[in-house]
């Protein structure tokens, strides 16, 4: 589905991206809700005014609610969506300055970070994201991972680790060659580019792309009740089948990028990063 629009999203509230008004409220979380409409999951961020970030609580509890929706076994499909102007700003700032200074946080949070990706590379049932606006960092890396994704023209899918001293290695490295191929995957993440949703339609990594960000939700429930009528059996182990080639990427690359990226957690690069982004500047790196 193509559209000529090029909103992104930028004004959507709450409300407006609620494209199931039923349902099922499963366990309560401070960083998300969790519903059920009939065979179909839904994991929402609704932190629109922190821009749905990627910090310690979000970590905490995005683990959780799928697990949660991986043991029903009422629940065939799960879509994944946002509130807000952005879908995710990805990585917390002021996170990242926090393990910069105590080691045992970052080992914290490198551990938690490893099983969350590798829970979504592992999900068992079909999931298809909601893409509405913006989406960068950890975030675009765990939507890559997802089996269908909706979104509309003017969204960013980006993943500005390098920007911020960082290496991509959450799932970066693993989710955008898996995508793009190896050439262009570099683009976007030694240069930093992103990628517009209209692009990223063209190039196969968004599989279906709506006008307005108004249609992005509905038409991801649509998807997700057609392959949640499905024989369940037959659609999971088909997920298994494909996903064997993503699970021999992840067991190459997947490791040593997310430690390499920790070393860099610790540089004098980031502290600049991050200070140079809250100051609207450029950066002065010192390779340290």
């Amino acid at each position: 589905m193509r559209a000529d629009a090029s909103s992104g999203g930028d004004d959507l509230d709450l409300a407006e991206q609620r494209s199931e008004q039923t349902g099922t409220t499963m366990t309560e979380y401070s960083t998300l809700a969790v519903h059920r409409h009939d065979a179909v999951g839904e994991v929402r961020f609704t932190r629109p005014e922190l821009h749905n970030r990627f910090d310690e609580l979000l970590f905490g509890e995005l683990g959780p609610a799928f697990a949660e929706l991986e043991g029903d076994d009422g629940v065939n499909a799960v879509v994944l969506t946002s509130t807000g102007k952005h879908f995710s700003a990805g990585g917390d700032t002021e996170r990242m300055l926090q393990i910069n200074a105590d080691l045992r946080l970052l080992l914290k949070d490198v551990d938690t970070g490893r099983r969350l990706f590798r829970q979504f590379a592992d999900f068992t049932k079909p999931i298809v994201s909601a893409v509405h606006g913006h989406v960068f960092g950890v975030a675009t890396s765990l939507v890559l991972t997802t089996d269908r994704i909706v979104s509309t023209p003017g969204v960013r899918f980006s993943d500005p680790h390098v920007q911020l001293g960082l290496v991509a290695g959450d799932g970066g490295a693993v989710m955008w060659p898996s995508h793009l191929g190896l050439a262009r995957a570099k683009r976007h993440l030694l240069w930093g580019e992103w990628l517009l949703a209209e692009d990223a339609w063209k190039l196969g990594m968004v599989s279906d792309l709506v006008e307005t960000p108004e249609e992005v939700g509905p038409l991801a429930f649509e998807l997700a009740r057609q392959v949640a009528a499905l024989p369940p059996v037959a659609v999971q182990l088909t997920k298994r089948t494909l996903n064997k080639a993503l699970a021999s990427r992840i067991d190459q690359c997947f490791d040593t990028g997310f430690y390499l990226e920790a070393i860099t957690t610790q540089s004098e690069d980031l502290r600049e990063a991050v200070a140079a982004l809250s100051e609207k500047r450029p950066g002065v790196w010192q390779g340290r």
